[in-house]
């Protein structure tokens, strides 16, 4: 079963270094969260995994490495600055400020808010008395009012703001795959219908209700446009929508926690003229994870107008020209780490003892491997790192090396980390005890069935190859 709770999986990420409050030791920072060891790891595999299904192995799609800061006209023909706002309130007892949708959803999360106007916002929440979530004022709360998302800072290290160019962290990483689509068809020749690919962090100036990692102000994401002639549009968008499905089947969320949400009109963002949501049902409620807009011409067509740019594609047979219209599959990387943890999580009774563990495919596992000597004895110990250095070298596994506490301990760690086999090294191995096994064989534990296996030192390594990323594939 999933975590049964938010807080119980952030108790285990601080345990096991899957993620921590940012600036912890100076009293942190509000929606602000650091990757230990674990998390990065995590976050890591499920990028690269991402990457090489998405655009490696595909014929059609390319990627690109963009700046975080653009020209802010680019926000400006985009349509960020003028429609990327939330409607916000702010408490006149202690100056919290806070989301009008997420106030009225404390009270009542079936309330439609989408396409609300500011007056009726304030009304709804003046109707319903809502107490603030910091101080429990009751009546104290400003008039809605809109606020724009995006981060803005300065270039230039000159104190004066009149001396200083504004520049806006990017809220979305999409716009380079726009703004590109020349310099991309230029150098790679691609025929429609192709994709351009891109991975990294946005950011946006909101006010976030808390969750763990599932909203934060910065963020990762992951995310293509794919750019199609007009017809297609439909096809090409229930093919993605298909394919981020069958992607999260292969992670191995369960299908009865997964669902598709469509947009209403009022929810359209301005430039989409359908959108569909792909949500998991979360401790907190169904959530989206993944999304999926069919955004049409509307970006390359502001862009070429404003910039003056000819942003049209030539047909290389017929001549024909055309400006493509864009299917955009986003997949946010950081929220697909939360629910991946919270699917994996579960909790069971071995023998009478409490047992944590991620049962996470092990493409994506922190450690897919660790080789645990049963003792410290010196002599153990050193055949222990021997089989290690091996499977370093011959496999490419992620691998931990193990000596401190006991083997039960020890492989309960490992449990709540979900490293899919430990390998345990005994005086077996060393061929000092016939009762424990052959010399030179080693026992393989299953993290999911804990059924342990001996086999030999020699074929260890072709054994523990199968969780590597290559035969994952």
């Amino acid at each position: 079963m999933p975590a049964p709770s938010l807080e119980t999986l952030v108790s285990l990420c601080k345990r096991r270094g899957f993620v921590f409050p940012g600036s912890e030791i100076y009293g942190g920072l509000s929606n602000s969260w650091d990757y230990g060891p674990a998390g990065t790891a995590l976050k890591n595999a499920l990028r690269d995994w991402w990457w090489e299904r998405f655009v490696t192995k595909r014929q059609d799609m390319v990627g690109i490495d963009a700046a975080i800061l653009m020209n802010p006209r680019v926000w400006e023909a985009s349509g960020h600055v003028a429609n990327f706002n939330d409607a916000m309130v702010d408490c006149r007892a202690c100056k919290a400020r806070h989301r009008a949708d997420h106030l009225i959803a404390t009270v009542d999360p079936e309330q439609q808010v989408e396409g609300k106007t500011l007056e009726e916002l304030t009304a709804i929440i003046e109707k319903n008395k809502i107490p603030c979530p910091r101080c429990g004022a009751k009546g104290q709360f400003t008039d809605a009012r809109t606020f724009n998302l995006l981060f803005q800072t300065h270039l230039g290290a000159i104190e004066s703001k009149e001396e200083q160019r504004s520049v806006y962290l990017r809220g979305e990483i999409a716009q380079a795959m726009f703004v590109n689509f020349k310099n991309v068809l230029n150098t790679t020749r691609m025929r429609l219908p192709f994709g351009i690919a891109s991975v990294g962090k946005a950011f946006r100036n909101e006010i976030t209700p808390g969750n763990f990692i599932f909203r934060t102000l910065e963020f990762d994401l992951m995310e293509f446009e794919y750019f199609i002639r007009e017809p297609a549009w439909q096809d090409m968008f229930d093919f993605w929508l298909q394919e981020q499905q069958i992607w999260l089947g292969e992670i191995g969320f369960a299908p009865d926690r997964l669902r598709v949400r469509e947009h209403t009109q009022e929810e359209l963002s301005h430039y989409s003229k359908r959108t569909a949501d792909i949500e998991y049902a979360t401790p907190f409620g169904w959530k989206e994870l993944f999304g999926l807009a069919y955004r049409t011409d509307f970006d390359l067509k502001n862009h070429m107008e404003q910039s003056g740019t000819d942003l049209q594609y030539t047909d290389p047979d017929t001549g024909e020209k055309l400006i493509p219209h864009a299917i955009e599959p986003t997949f946010g990387l950081s929220r697909l780490m939360l629910m991946v943890l919270l699917e994996a999580f579960d909790e069971e009774q071995i023998e009478g003892e409490n047992r944590t563990v991620l049962h996470l495919h092990p493409r994506i596992a922190p450690v897919q491997a660790a080789v645990l000597p049963l003792s410290k004895k010196e002599h153990l110990v050193a055949k222990a790192q021997e089989i290690y250095k091996q499977l370093q070298d011959t496999t490419g596994l992620r691998l931990d090396f193990d000596v401190t506490g006991s083997i039960g301990k020890r492989y309960r760690r490992q449990d709540e980390i979900g490293t899919p086999q430990c390998v345990t090294v005994d005086f077996g191995t060393l061929g000092e005890d016939d009762a424990q096994g052959v010399q030179d064989t080693v026992t393989i534990r299953d993290r999911d069935t804990l059924t342990q296996e001996r086999v030999s030192v020699q074929e260890l390594a072709q054994r523990c190859q199968r969780h590597s990323p290559q035969s994952q594939s």
